[in-house]
């Protein structure tokens, strides 16, 4: 088992891996935005399926939050799968 904690969060509690770990991207709405997300998160995660995905739409539905839940194995797959999320020019932000 793998522990997970920053720097930046001394306090944090631990993260204990393998374990489910949801990640939220927020972008912007457009037809192949929730296509291009998953094939990210497929590269770094394969089991990731349909029902691990919830979708909120912003109020004037220019924007989406995905939330994904995936089996997060450890630190360095975490670090990678937001990385590459950040590649994309639709994703805003990444938590």
């Amino acid at each position: 088992m793998q522990n997970f904690t920053t720097e930046n969060t001394p306090n944090a509690p631990r993260i204990e891996f393998p374990c489910r770990y949801p990640v939220k991207v927020m972008g912007e709405a457009h037809e192949h935005f929730h296509i291009e997300v998953l094939a990210v998160f497929r590269q770094h995660a394969s089991d990731v399926k349909d029902e691990h995905v919830t979708a909120r739409p912003s109020a004037k539905g220019n924007f989406v939050a995905l939330t994904i839940e995936i089996e997060a194995t450890g630190v360095e797959q975490l670090e990678n799968l937001f990385a590459d999320l950040k590649k994309l020019a639709a994703v805003k932000l990444v938590l």
